[in-house]
């Protein structure tokens, strides 16, 4: 073919313009903490039925269908907890009860990025959900 014509590679085709903004804003709807979910995905591995899911714009982490830690776009983590034991762990230092649209989540607490840096840390906050949802009857697929 001397026209100079070349077939594209896989992956190559031209694109137009509505798939590049849902392109674009796909990228931006994937703005969680990717370093945060790798490292619970570590303290996970074991972790019988547990699996990743993507929602609420982070990465939220289900052990038998319920959500325990969730991986957060601003790199902080939601943990499950039991409602009765969350309000003693909100004087530790970076933790907060989660609020939805300025009304409070019994039972969820939001742990700042700050507060998780250490790998300890992060693995008390996610034995503590685990612990919790463990209670709970497992949900039905």
């Amino acid at each position: 073919m001397g026209s100079g014509y070349r077939s594209p590679t896989p992956g190559s085709a031209r694109v137009g313009p509505s798939q590049r903004r849902r392109r674009a804003l796909h990228t931006r709807c994937m703005a969680y903490d990717e370093e945060l979910a790798h490292r619970i995905e570590d303290l996970l591995a074991t972790e019988p039925g547990s699996r990743s899911k993507r929602m609420f714009g982070g990465l939220g982490f289900m052990v038998d269908g319920h959500l325990t830690v969730s991986a957060s776009s601003s790199g902080d983590l939601l943990v499950r907890t039991d409602p009765a034991a969350a309000h003693a762990w909100v004087d530790d230092p970076g933790v907060r009860l989660m609020e939805m649209r300025g009304r409070p989540m019994p039972g969820w607490l939001l742990v700042a990025r700050e507060a998780v840096r250490d790998d300890a840390a992060l693995r008390t906050w996610v034995e503590r959900g685990v612990s919790y949802v463990r209670a709970l009857p497992p949900k039905q697929a």
